[in-house]
């Protein structure tokens, strides 16, 4: 197997020479924020928002940046060439750099920049075709969930939880309320058709697909409402489905062990996916 080419703060690398100082603070406190984007076609899908965000998430945490983000942009485009990535997945981290350990922020800190990219079938999925189930799980996170750190272990250790019980992912509650998923944004469609998803705040990622979604939704006209729901809501719905960049739209057919509607993929949450995809193409 090749190796992949990977990026390390201003050098492109196989994968198996690249290195990271011990004393990195992303590695030390997960002092680091992330962004992944698709790749469809050789194409990166919604980088410019995913760029919107990054930046975001920086001034959030008071990071500075490693470079604009048109230069993150093009080492992101360099990297899809190099690798010859057709369909996949392109990581891009940023931290605090390197510093003695301490939990204060350092001064003038020389902030990383790393990326690699996946190789990885993701418009044909045989999850999207049957729909996936999950689990529910308390949302022990913290509370600025809007900024895109990498402290991922809770919703690692909930997904964890959920293969242990044989289903796929889990959405995690807060307050008898689904907040989102381990690393997507939740929905579901009432029996009236209506599109139903939590509204923005410090307590959700502020999703670059479910944007995107919610966006086609408006242009067709179809009924959205940006609220709070609960599991028994979930239960009662004629669909669910959630959003993520990975993922797109990927339909979810039973919580808790309870079906969704009829136990299939629902049609707006097919016909929703086929949008999305055929807007990313263009």
């Amino acid at each position: 197997m090749m190796s992949r080419t990977v990026y390390v703060n201003g050098e492109y690398l196989p994968e198996e020479d690249a290195k990271i100082s011990v004393f990195d603070r992303g590695f030390l406190f997960a002092d680091a924020v992330y962004e992944v984007a698709s790749i469809l076609g050789g194409k990166l899908i919604d980088n410019k928002a995913h760029l919107i965000r990054l930046q975001r998430s920086l001034d959030e945490l008071e990071m500075p940046a490693p470079c604009t983000l048109e230069e993150i942009e093009a080492i992101q485009l360099e990297m899809v060439s190099l690798n010859n990535i057709e369909e996949g997945l392109l990581y891009l981290q940023v931290t605090r750099g390197a510093a003695d350990r301490d939990f204060a922020y350092p001064k003038n800190p020389v902030p990383s920049l790393v990326m690699f990219t996946q190789e990885k079938k993701i418009a044909q999925s045989a999850a999207a075709d049957n729909g996936i189930s999950v689990i529910t799980q308390p949302d022990l996170r913290w509370d600025r969930r809007d900024i895109k750190t990498t402290q991922l272990l809770y919703p690692s250790m909930a997904k964890h939880e959920a293969k242990k019980q044989g289903a796929d992912d889990a959405w995690l509650v807060e307050d008898d309320f689904i907040t989102e998923g381990t690393s997507n944004n939740a929905y579901i469609v009432t029996q009236d058709g209506t599109i139903v998803t939590r509204q923005l705040s410090t307590e959700i990622l502020h999703g670059i697909t479910r944007k995107a979604v919610l966006n086609l939704c408006a242009e067709r006209q179809i009924k959205i409402e940006e609220r709070k729901f609960t599991v028994e809501e979930v239960k009662n719905a004629k669909e669910a489905f959630f959003t993520s960049a990975s993922a797109f739209v990927m339909p979810v057919v039973s919580i808790d062990g309870a079906t969704i509607g009829d136990g299939k993929p629902g049609e707006l949450t097919k016909r929703l996916r086929e949008l999305y995809l055929e807007e990313a193409v263009k």
